[in-house]
């Protein structure tokens, strides 16, 4: 998929993709685990799974991860909002979220998550979901 400079990020900021998620799914380290959180889920809207997996931390990445969906199945992503971001050290962080989606023409789902991310090596990753 190919964006202009000018396209909106699908993470809510209010910056054109290119200079905000897309230049970490370009390889650029997120600087936090709240951007890490927001290019994940920009990374859903726009079907990276490559880059999901890179940032899913290797202790609980799954071998795989399909984005494909069925026929009239497709995820329309409507919007990411960030309740909170708590960093306990320098290594590790907390990010609460709700994201919103349909899928297919159904009614609108809100999603809300508590994840964990910890950094190693200057990188972050996502680690899970707290239950």
């Amino acid at each position: 998929m190919t964006t202009a400079n000018s396209d909106p990020c699908p993470c809510g900021r209010p910056l054109a993709y290119t200079a905000c998620c897309g230049r970490y799914h370009a390889g650029a380290p997120a600087p936090d685990a709240e951007a890490l959180m927001r290019s994940r889920y920009s990374a859903y809207v726009r079907h990276l799974a490559d880059y999901l997996l890179a940032s899913w931390h290797p202790s609980t990445r799954p071998a795989e991860l399909s984005l494909e969906e069925a026929p009239g199945q497709r995820t329309h992503w409507l919007g990411l909002t960030i309740q909170a971001h708590t960093q306990s050290d320098p290594d590790h962080a907390q990010v609460r979220f709700l994201a919103r989606y349909k899928v297919g023409g159904g009614s609108a789902v809100k999603m809300l998550e508590h994840s964990r991310f910890v950094r190693e090596d200057g990188r972050w990753f996502y680690l899970d979901a707290l239950p």
